[in-house]
Formats: C-alpha cells, sequence, structure tokens
C-alpha cells in the first residue's frame, strides 16, 4: 500500500519532473557552496597560525556564502513554481472527474469531505510532490557529501559519528508510519469538520428557524475537537521525529569533542582539522534536519494522496462500457445506435418502458422499486402519484441513468437504458427536480445551463412560456442580475420557474417534472398547465405531482404503491375503479362530483 501510494505521489510530480531537477541542482550548489566553507575555514586558520595574509581566503569564504545563498534562493523558487503546478494538476484532475462521477459513488461521501480533498490534501501533496522530494534528496546528498569529507579530515572521527547517526535514524524510521497513520486520521477528521460546516451552512435557515444553533454548534465543536486531537497526534509523532535532528548533532557533537580533544592532546590529530571537523559537524544540523523534514512531510503527502486516489480511481461515467458491448466495436455500435434515434425522432417525444424493474439504494435495503412495470407511447402527458416515498422520483433518477437498476429493464426509444450513454440519454431528457435547485451566479447563468447556445430569442419565448418576463423586468440588470447563494434572491415559486424555463431550453423529448408546480400559486399553476399541455404535443411529459389539481387533464395517470404501479388510467377511470386514487383524490376534494377531464 505503501509503495502504491509513493508511486502515485511520484506520478503527480512527474508532469514537473524538468523544474524540480533544475530546482534541486541549484539547491544542491547551494549545499555544495555550504560543504566548502569548512574547508576554507580550516585553511583560514592553517594561514593564520604561519602569520601568512588571509584575504584571498576571507575573499573567497564570503563568495561562497553569497552565492550559495543567491543559488539557494533561485532553486528554492523553482522548487515552489513546480509545486504551484503540481497542485493545479491535481486540483484539475480532481474538478474533472467530480462532476463526471456517478450519482451512487457521490451518495457515499459528504460534500465537505470531497471538497476538503480538493483543498486541504491538494495542499499537501504540494509539500510532499515538491519540497519534500526535494528536501530528501538534497538532505541526502548533503549528508553524504559531509560525511565523505568529514571521513577525509578523520576515519575514527567520521565512524564514531556513523554510528551515532545510524543509529537515531533507525528509531526515525520506526516512527514513519505512524506518523503516515496519524496524518491520515487528520485529514479525514477535517473532512468531517468541513461536512458538517456544509451541513449547517446548506440548512441555515431551517437550522435559526428551529432554534438549533446551539446544538449544531455542539456537534460542530465535537467535529472540531476530533480534529483537535487527531492533529495533536500527528504533531506528536511529527516532533519525535523532528527531534531526532538536533539529537543527532548533540550527541556526535559531545562524541566528537571528548574524542577529538583526546586526538588532539596525543598529537594524532590537528587543531585545525578538530575545528573544520566540528565546523561540519554544525552544518550537519541543516541536511539532517532537511532530511527529516522531507520524509516525514513525505509520509503526510501518502496519506494524501490515498485520499486523492480514493476519487480518481472512481470510474466515471463515461468510463462505463454500454452493457452487452465488447470492446472499440460495441462502442462503434452503440454510438451509432444513438445517432439514430435522435436524427429520426427529433420532432416527437420519447417512448419508455418499465418491465418488472427492482432498485435499491443500497443492498442491505429493501427495494424501493420491486417489479415496477408500465409503458408510455411517445409524446403527451403522463402522471404519476401515489404516497409520499414510494418510489415516484426514484423513477426520475433511474431515467436520467443516476443509478442502475438491480432487476428488470428499462427502454427508451427501444434501447435499454444501459445502452445509452449517459450524456447522450440526458441531452435528450429536461428534468426538473423537486427543491428546483438554482446555482450562485446570474438569471442568465442558470437559464443557460444546459444550453448555453441559446440565443436572445429562444430565451425571450421561454420566459414567456413560464411567465417569468415581468420578474426579469424588474431586476436592476435584467438577466445579468446575481441571484445570489442557492437563488437566495428568488421566491420558491421564481426558483421553480427557472428550472422549468432551463429545461424547456435545451428542447428535450423527455420532460420530466417532480413536483414542478408546488410553489406556484393557482393562477401561475393554470397557466403552467397550459405551457406543459402544449409542450406534450411535441414531447413526452412525465410528471410527478402530489397535487391531483395539476395533473387531472393527464393522458393516463399511473398509481404507484409499495414500489409497483397499482393502477393506470384517465382520471375519470381512476375515479370510477376506487382504490387508492380514488381515496387521494377524495382528501383534495376531486371526487367524481368534478366535471370530467378532456383527455388527448
Amino acid at each position: 500500500m505503501q509503495d502504491s501510494a509513493t508511486r502515485s505521489l511520484l506520478g503527480h510530480a512527474r508532469p514537473q519532473a524538468k523544474a524540480l531537477i533544475a530546482g534541486a541542482a541549484l539547491s544542491a550548489l547551494g549545499g555544495v557552496a555550504g560543504l566548502a566553507q569548512p574547508l576554507v575555514a580550516k585553511s583560514f586558520v592553517e594561514t593564520l597560525a604561519v602569520d601568512e595574509p588571509v584575504s584571498r581566503q576571507v575573499l573567497l569564504l564570503a563568495l561562497l556564502i553569497v552565492g550559495g545563498a543567491l543559488t539557494s534562493a533561485f532553486g528554492m523558487y523553482a522548487v515552489e513554481r513546480a509545486a504551484e503546478s503540481v497542485v493545479l494538476g491535481a486540483r484539475r484532475q480532481l474538478i474533472s472527474r467530480l462532476p463526471r462521477l456517478r450519482v451512487a459513488d457521490l451518495d457515499q461521501r459528504p460534500p465537505g469531505d470531497l471538497i476538503s480533498r480538493v483543498t486541504a490534501d491538494t495542499t499537501l501533496l504540494r509539500e510532499a510532490a515538491t519540497n519534500n522530494l526535494v528536501d530528501t534528496l538534497i538532505g541526502s546528498v548533503t549528508l553524504l557529501g559531509m560525511l565523505v569529507l568529514m571521513a577525509w579530515l578523520d576515519v575514527v572521527l567520521f565512524l564514531a559519528v556513523l554510528g551515532v547517526v545510524l543509529a537515531i535514524g533507525a528509531c526515525t524510521a520506526l516512527l514513519m508510519p505512524r506518523i503516515a497513520r496519524a496524518s491520515k486520521e487528520a485529514q479525514e477528521a477535517l473532512g468531517e469538520l468541513g461536512s458538517g460546516l456544509e451541513r449547517l451552512l446548506g440548512a441555515i435557515r431551517t437550522v435559526k428557524a428551529s432554534g438549533a444553533e446551539q446544538r449544531e454548534s455542539t456537534a460542530l465543536e465535537r467535529s472540531a475537537h476530533g480534529a483537535w486531537q487527531a492533529g495533536l497526534r500527528a504533531a506528536r509523532w511529527g516532533a519525535v521525529a523532528g527531534t531526532s535532528s538536533g539529537l543527532v548533532v548533540q550527541l556526535a557533537f559531545l562524541t566528537v569533542l571528548g574524542l577529538g580533544g583526546a586526538r588532539v592532546a596525543n598529537g594524532s590529530m590537528s587543531v585545525a582539522s578538530l575545528i573544520g571537523f566540528l565546523l561540519y559537524l554544525f552544518y550537519l544540523v541543516g541536511p539532517v534536519a532537511q532530511l527529516a523534514s522531507g520524509i516525514s512531510g513525505l509520509q503526510v503527502g501518502t496519506a494524501a494522496v490515498r485520499r486523492i486516489h480514493e476519487v480518481l480511481e472512481l470510474s466515471p461515467e463515461e468510463a462505463e462500457e454500454p452493457a452487452g458491448s465488447g470492446g472499440t466495436a460495441g462502442r462503434r455500435a452503440a454510438a451509432a445506435a444513438e445517432a439514430e434515434p435522435s436524427s429520426a425522432a427529433a420532432d416527437q417525444g420519447a417512448g419508455i418502458v418499465f418491465r418488472d424493474v427492482v432498485f435499491r439504494y443500497r443492498e442491505d435495503s429493501r427495494p424501493v422499486l420491486d417489479g415496477a412495470g408500465f409503458e408510455i407511447s411517445p409524446g403527451g402527458l403522463t402522471a404519476v402519484v401515489g404516497p409520499s416515498g414510494t418510489g415516484k422520483s426514484t423513477l426520475f433518477a433511474l431515467l436520467e441513468r443516476f443509478y442502475d437498476i438491480d432487476g428488470g429493464s428499462i427502454t427508451v426509444d427501444g434501447r435499454d437504458l444501459r445502452d445509452w450513454n449517459p450524456t447522450e440519454l440526458r441531452r435528450n431528457i429536461g428534468y426538473v427536480e423537486q427543491d428546483a435547485p438554482v446555482l450562485a451566479g446570474t438569471l442568465r447563468d442558470n437559464l443557460t445551463l444546459a444550453a448555453s447556445g441559446a440565443s436572445p430569442d429562444e430565451l425571450r419565448r421561454v420566459l414567456e412560456q413560464v411567465r417569468l418576463t415581468a420578474l426579469v423586468d424588474s431586476l436592476p440588470q435584467g438577466l445579468d442580475t446575481e441571484v445570489g447563494h442557492r437563488g437566495a434572491a428568488l421566491s420558491g415559486g421564481q426558483r421553480q420557474r427557472i428550472a422549468i424555463a432551463r429545461a424547456l431550453l435545451r428542447r428535450p423529448r423527455l420532460l420530466l417534472l417532480d413536483e414542478a408546480t408546488s410553489q406556484l400559486d393557482a393562477l401561475n399553476e393554470s397557466e403552467l398547465r397550459e405551457v406543459v399541455a402544449e409542450i406534450a404535443r411535441t414531447t413526452t411529459v412525465l410528471v410527478i405531482a402530489h397535487r391531483l389539481s395539476t395533473v387531472t387533464g393527464a393522458r393516463r395517470i399511473l398509481v404507484l404503491e409499495d414500489g409497483r404501479v397499482r393502477a393506470a388510467g384517465t382520471h375519470a377511470e381512476l375515479l370510477r375503479e376506487g382504490g387508492l386514487y380514488a381515496r387521494l383524490a377524495a382528501t383534495q376534494t376531486l371526487g367524481p362530483t368534478q366535471p370530467e377531464p378532456a383527455t388527448d
């Protein structure tokens, strides 16, 4: 698992390999300048001892210090630039993948956690895939160079220092898995906190109206405390690993001071060599700390890259192979089949057939649809009614291929739904959800979300159809007026009409309306019914309604109960049959005394 995460980490760094190599080379050059400084200092002491001019050594030392600093600065900039590019690449991958994931996969992950993976985890990846990689490389090279020069100065002291470095290095290596585990737990805790915040802010009006601010704050505080505890565990292990770098130098210094002093005393080592060795020892702090920081950061980064790749490894909808097709030939056949219905039936609605459909949202749950079956011929208005929780909205979710069925079959225009590419299928469908979501942005942005190429004339026509022209005329900037977060500046009825207009702009062959008039007043509802009836002449319109007055004129009404279609017919036919529909109609004063509606 660790090897896989490390390979993935290197994969993110690979596109910036040239920039990283250049930055690492410049940083290494700065490190070489640092390596040379103790040797120049040793020469400086030896020159002083024989009372010779030291101007050459001083000038060389100054050049090494200034040149090393400048080179390191340019190297650092090159690495930081590559780091930002790595983050951009990872975020682009996630951003392009998330909207294309299957709804079933997205249902299993809270939005706040996904946001954390795009923001916080990619920031950790930034450090690991660039700075920490370079730190580990430069720290290793510099440390190796210093050890070689130490061995050249005095083998005995070098072996003593090497023993200390290896002993503490082995202890640090044992801590790395703990650091990685603690870092992953900390990142998951942050994702949970983000999910809680998204939940609160997404329903802030409901929370305030319910007087539940304190309860929600308490829940968030628990999540924040959990993130704090996880962060402390990660910090604890990181501190232990970080302390090892200082401990290496301190123990090595004591060892060299004692052993080196004895060797100077017995004449087997010169004072200048001891000073040079001690300078290398002090310089050892940087590479050791750099190496420890780099390795520790890589552990954090591998934890982040695992979370990122949990999303990247999910199959997008476009990658799904149509059922029954084999490889490239199957895809070509499916593509050819997709093209035919669109061109052949561009001026009529889509035909739909459900046969013994079984569907459950989770494997361990009872079916929402259990043997549902019905047939809808192209064109006309069909309504779906029934008690709450019987699977009405699920029918629409299946037609949009947000989910795949567990049994039975669904066909659109005679083709099994699983043979349709989801993108091509949805081009033929206009869908108005029950809560009619409106996105932050302008009114124009929302209307053209599904039809970016809509002309001004088309916009005007649709706005007139859904009775939105008065709203647009009253806005300070017309269609370019901002509607606020989730359409906060609009009423519920206005949001519903915008959602309907958005669906109509797409000129769909199948229009799905889920409680699309629930927030409209009686006058606007009546006018919109006329619009829907007109659309139904050339488009298959499927409507879910709890308010039966909106669907009494439907060509056909399907009565859904316990996951099955229990009855089907016109309003008058279903009233005569009695049963569930008649009971529903009676509760809404739509009994047999009502005049019989016309049926297309």
